[in-house]
């Protein structure tokens, strides 16, 4: 696994063992920041379900001023910790450990806003359509939420937010929705 594009481009990142985390391939990872464009620079970027941490690091390579990480497994974390050890970016991020709900809860709850939330639950999660509401409370006006899911679901936007774009490569898709309101960046 390697990062894609920006400052750090061509970095090798940690892996897992086995099939507990499914890594953000770098295909869907290309196609996730080529949605994104210039929006990236200077954002402020929300990596849920988080796993290896590679799209945080990413975003944070291709400019974005601050990431947020939420993952609750263990090893995973320790995955993430090792990944941003290989970059320049440990002042500009924030690994938050726990369920996803409830750490989505606690940033609404502190008043934070992100620019980009990106969210990669388990395919069979049960909870995602809670967990897409949550993070639509966090997007600042006109910010996006881009959800990596399974290609064959019927994906369903949260309410209030327009999908705009979708990709779909292999077993995997990328839906991509925009919060009412002026984007924060052009």
């Amino acid at each position: 696994m390697r990062l894609t594009g920006g400052e750090a481009r061509g970095r090798r990142l940690k892996a897992p063992r086995g099939h507990r985390t499914r890594p953000t391939s770098d295909r869907v990872r290309e196609a996730l920041f080529d949605i994104l464009g210039a929006r990236i620079e200077g954002a402020r970027f929300l990596d849920a379900y988080a796993g290896t941490g590679a799209v945080g690091c990413e975003a944070l390579s291709r400019g974005a001023s601050r990431a947020v990480f939420l993952e609750r497994e263990p090893a995973a974390l320790d995955l993430i910790a090792e990944n941003l050890r290989l970059g320049p970016w440990s002042g500009a991020a924030e690994v938050v450990q726990g369920d996803a709900r409830a750490a989505l809860r606690t940033l609404a709850a502190a008043g934070r806003r992100f620019d980009i939330a990106y969210l990669d639950p388990p395919y069979d999660a049960p909870d995602l359509q809670e967990a897409l509401s949550l993070a639509a409370r966090l997007l600042a006006p006109g910010g996006m939420l881009i959800v990596e899911h399974r290609s064959t679901s019927n994906f369903e936007a949260p309410a209030g937010l327009d999908p705009f774009r979708s990709y779909r490569h292999g077993d995997s898709a990328l839906t991509a929705c925009r919060a009412p309101g002026d984007l924060p960046r052009a």
